[in-house]
This record gives structure tokens, sequence and C-alpha cells, in this order.
């Protein structure tokens, strides 16, 4: 491990090998992750996940992760948080991956096949998402899952000017920014007090 890794234990770090192992095999039959990225696997994906861990509370009461895919940030932020979050993803064979993760690896994750914007779900205190939408198209579906004192904690690439920009035109919001460890260009954005304007 490099100096900008996030640690965990050697426990959550053979659970973490479990979940690779299943997902290099899986990426073989279904499209989960770009075949270049297997490679960098680690880095790219799981490193990049791990890195939002310690802008979670650990009394965080329910955390959502949207459009989980192939299970990024959700499944590594529960194992290494041990915190529960629901797994929103779409996809049927996505989600047939993401179970069989949860099962192979115990991660405190359930997954829910739908659409974000037709999900129902408690309000969470933590929403995460990467890689999902842009933040006009996101803010609306986190309004509509967050709790009145929730947080959005979301890694954002080079474009995240722009987003913010046309964001701002129709949400208040406060914005705190943390660099990316893993991407140079990247930040990762942590927004509470959202509302419309």
């Amino acid at each position: 491990m490099t100096a900008e890794e996030v640690v965990v234990s050697r426990e959550t770090l053979a659970r973490l090998q479990l979940f690779t192992d299943l997902l290099r095999e899986w990426t073989k039959k279904i499209n989960l992750i770009s075949p270049k990225d297997l490679d960098v696997l680690w880095r790219r994906h799981i490193q990049d996940s791990l890195q939002l861990a310690p802008l979670i509370t650990p009394d965080a009461q329910h955390i959502i992760d949207l459009g989980s895919g192939a299970g990024f940030p959700g499944i590594p932020l529960a194992l290494a948080t041990g915190l529960h979050f629901d797994l929103v993803e779409a996809d049927h064979r996505k989600a047939a991956f993401l179970r069989e993760a949860v099962r192979v690896t115990r991660a405190p994750a359930t997954v829910h096949v739908a659409r974000a914007e037709h999900v129902t779900l408690d309000n969470a205190s933590v929403l995460t998402a990467r890689g999902f939408a842009p933040l006009p198209r996101l803010l609306p579906l986190a309004a509509r899952l967050l709790a009145n004192d929730g947080v959005c904690i979301l890694p954002k690439g080079s474009a995240i000017e722009r987003e913010l920009t046309d964001a701002s035109k129709q949400w208040h919001m406060q914005i705190e920014r943390f660099p990316s460890r893993i991407d140079p260009s990247g930040v990762i954005l942590r927004i509470s007090h959202l509302r419309r304007v």
C-alpha cells in the first residue's frame, strides 16, 4: 500500500480481496468495469471508494448508494466502516452481481433493484454516488432521499466546476471540497443543507 491509500484491517482486506476476485470473474460475463481497469482495479476502484470512508460519521444511521453498478463505492465502504448500505441499481444483471458480492463478502448491505427516481427507502443520513450522474440530475434525486440533516458524499472529476455552476441555478447548498487522493484532477464533495432555490 502507498501512503495515500486508506488502511483497513486484515479481515476487511481479505473480504475486499473476495470482492475483487468475484468482480474479475463476473466482468468476463457482464460489463461491470472496463477490461483495461482490471490491471488497476485496487487503486482505480477500491481505494477511490475507500477514500470516502473518513467523511462518513460513525453515527450515520442510514446510507444510500445510488447507481451502485459494480459495487462502488458502496461495498468497499460497507466493508470498511461496518455501516449498513442500501445499494440502488436498476440493471438486473448488475444487481445480481451485487447480491452475490454481498453474500460472499458478508457486507452489511441490501440491494434494491430500482431506478433512483422510483426507489422507496427511508430518508438517508448519507447518500453516496460515484459516476452516476452530473449534479443537476443527481441533486433532485438526493433531495428526495436525504433526511433534513443528511449529506451527500460524491467523488467528482474535472468537470465539477461546470456541474456546480449548473446546479447552483436550482439549488442552494453548503459545499465542502476534499482533494482526491487517487485522481489528481478529482475532488470529493460533501454537500449539506440542500434546498431548492
